[in-house]
């Protein structure tokens, strides 16, 4: 390895540790954030201007701080590629820790702390790519755009969305982005195995559900109970499967999955492929969640007296759309629900599909394959969603993907938002690598 390869990877673990120590927490409630994402930001900025570029630092609201940088590449014809990261993480507290979760401690070799790998691993190293190529003159094939986003684990409101409605000229030109859900490897067949790469992802709403009744004391029961009539509504929706829906990114990953195991993933009803997924061990969970639509009731609102019948009752319900059927989700409540709940939408962002026949992907298998000359590069359905959907809106297709080579039974998805969150430490040097082939090629 070259000593500017070795100086690439010493300072992405460096950054992602300096980055896990600022507490840049986002509790989702203004007043209780304070001001770790601009502090973050300008340890960003600080860093990229060091090495001559110039860094514009933005606050949508004070304290909540963005950073974007454009590189020049070579061919500047070609739409350029935004690599983005946010500098936000989720509170900790409630949560069981072994390590202190702003210390980012290694222990046997794993890094431990918040934000390790939800996502200050990536921020902390696109920051050092950035670094690097200024360092070695390095000019990449395309402009990158190198964004580090505020406020991604609320909605992105103050960051990724706010940058694209009041700032949008600092993605001009901008035809692809990459960050996160993917790129970690998942075990195949023995030690062989698939690297995912989102090329969609499922909407997201947050809605409503309303009963009303007759109010009275607790001691005359009433056959017109607003609590009773809520929780039939909320057990008819937790009761409620809906069916498969084959997306352009489920049918590339039953494909390409199914072919590098030996098996036909794609000519199979709703019962044979809920149990062919339920077969692929790690990664099961987080293909199940995007075979189909899902409602969640998440909280339940009724009365302030025991004493008390209510006259209103209410549950709030988080709502996941498979790209291409969204328009059907609103109907479909309110038929499970009936007609006598009222149905309200809070918050509404479509999902999004990525062309997955795009040269990038290419360039994303080859970057891989220098490193994991076994490894695959396999579309999947992120069933979460991330600040892609916001740059979708200029028109810039997203990919989830931040390469990680990890032990075979590590399950990288479920490190997101728990306590103890780590990584493998030569994980993040196979990150580093890859991706710096990635952006210097694509």
């Amino acid at each position: 390895m070259t000593a500017a390869l070795e100086l690439l990877e010493a300072e992405s673990l460096a950054f992602i540790r300096d980055l896990i120590r600022i507490e840049s927490v986002n509790t989702g409630v203004a007043e209780t954030i304070g001001d770790g994402e601009t502090r973050a930001a300008r340890f960003v900025a600080d860093r990229l201007a060091e090495v001559g570029l110039e860094p514009e630092l933005v606050e949508s609201k004070p304290g909540r701080g963005s950073v974007v940088a454009r590189l020049a590449g070579s061919d500047p014809s070609r739409g350029a590629l935004v690599v983005h990261a946010h500098l936000d993480v989720v509170p900790v507290e409630g949560q069981e820790w072994t390590t202190p979760p702003f210390g980012a401690e290694i222990h046997d070799g794993w890094l431990y702390g918040r934000g390790a790998v939800d996502m200050k691993n990536f921020a902390g190293t696109i920051l050092a790519i950035a670094r690097h190529f200024r360092r070695e003159g390095i000019v990449p094939e395309r402009d990158l755009i190198f964004a580090f986003f505020a406020d991604e684990e609320a909605g992105g409101v103050w960051g990724a969305r706010w940058l694209v409605e009041n700032r949008p000229e600092l993605f001009a030109g901008a035809t692809e982005a990459i960050s996160e859900v993917g790129g970690f490897s998942v075990p195949i067949e023995g030690d062989r195995r698939a690297y995912l790469v989102a090329t969609g992802e499922k909407g997201v709403a947050w809605a409503t559900l309303t009963t009303r009744g007759r109010p009275g004391h607790g001691s005359r029961p009433t056959a017109d109970n607003s609590v009773v009539r809520l929780g039939r509504a909320v057990a008819a929706v937790g009761d409620h499967r809906f069916p498969i829906v084959r997306s352009r990114s489920l049918e590339g990953f039953l494909d390409r999955f199914g072919r590098e195991r030996g098996v036909d993933l794609t000519d199979l009803d709703d019962d044979e492929l809920d149990a062919r997924v339920a077969e692929l061990g790690v990664v099961a969970p987080l293909i199940g969640s995007g075979l189909r639509q899902t409602i969640s009731p998440t909280v339940l609102s009724a009365g302030s007296k025991t004493n008390v019948i209510p006259a209103e009752a209410s549950a709030a319900l988080d709502v996941r759309m498979i790209p291409g059927s969204e328009g059907e989700i609103s109907a479909a409540l309110q038929g499970i629900v009936g007609d006598d709940v009222a149905v309200d939408w809070v918050s509404w962002i479509p999902p999004i599909e990525s062309p997955a026949d795009s040269p990038l992907l290419d360039v994303l298998a080859d970057a891989i394959g220098a490193e994991d000359p076994d490894g695959v590069v396999v579309p999947y359905l992120l069933p979460a969603s991330t600040d892609n959907k916001h740059l979708a809106r200029l028109g810039i297709a997203g990919y989830g993907f931040v390469p990680l080579r990890v032990p075979q039974g590590f399950d990288v998805f479920a490190q997101f938002h728990t306590s103890d969150e780590r990584i493998p430490v030569d994980a993040l040097a196979f990150s580093a690598r890859v991706t710096e082939r990635i952006l210097r090629r694509a």
